[in-house]
């Protein structure tokens, strides 16, 4: 397993070994004290699936309280998954990074607590996988606008398909900072 750092503290990038021959593949998507070696948490609480059409978008999602880290990667398809630093006082405040994740190059992105997370569909189709260090918390739930302009995300789609409740998402600069997570 070969775990890397990303451009912004906390984010890391991790390519699991892969065995493969010509029957397939096996790999571990997930080994408690493996992970644990490489500085991600140990204890994961619930497991997500979503599948979805090219052209989708999901996102930019976060709970606080309840802040919840995530370890993202693909079942099939191919998606861009970004991950936004919304922690108020940290100095990366507002940057993001976008890493490809796709059933063929197997990568996973882990997103610590405190960062917005989304991602759009680039193949025809995606099952997105993503286990959380914290329960689903409806009342804590944070959307924040996926095109917000400050932010200046480099999405590789145009025109995403929303979600009726992401279309209400607004801009990060609107949303409250005392709603927001805090920099340690």
């Amino acid at each position: 397993m070969k775990v890397e750092a990303g451009t912004i503290p906390g984010l890391r990038i991790i390519e699991p070994a892969v065995f493969g021959d010509g029957r397939g593949f096996f790999m571990e998507s997930y080994s408690r004290d493996r992970y644990a070696e490489a500085g991600l948490p140990s204890e994961f609480v619930q497991d997500n699936v979503s599948c979805s059409g090219k052209g989708i978008l999901r996102g930019l999602h976060l709970q606080h309280p309840n802040d919840q880290g995530k370890l993202c990667f693909v079942l099939e398809g191919e998606v861009f998954d970004v991950a936004v630093d919304v922690r108020v006082g940290s100095p990366t405040f507002g940057r993001w990074e976008g890493v490809t994740l796709s059933s063929e190059n197997k990568r996973q992105l882990y997103v610590p607590p405190g960062f917005a997370h989304g991602f759009c569909v680039i193949s025809e189709r995606a099952m997105f996988s993503y286990k959380c260090t914290d329960f689903y918390a409806g009342p804590s739930e944070i959307g924040i606008a996926w095109d917000d302009p400050e932010l200046g995300i480099d999405w590789p789609i145009q025109s995403p398909q929303l979600s009726a409740k992401d279309r209400k998402n607004r801009p990060l600069r609107d949303i409250p900072a005392e709603r927001l997570p805090r920099y340690e």
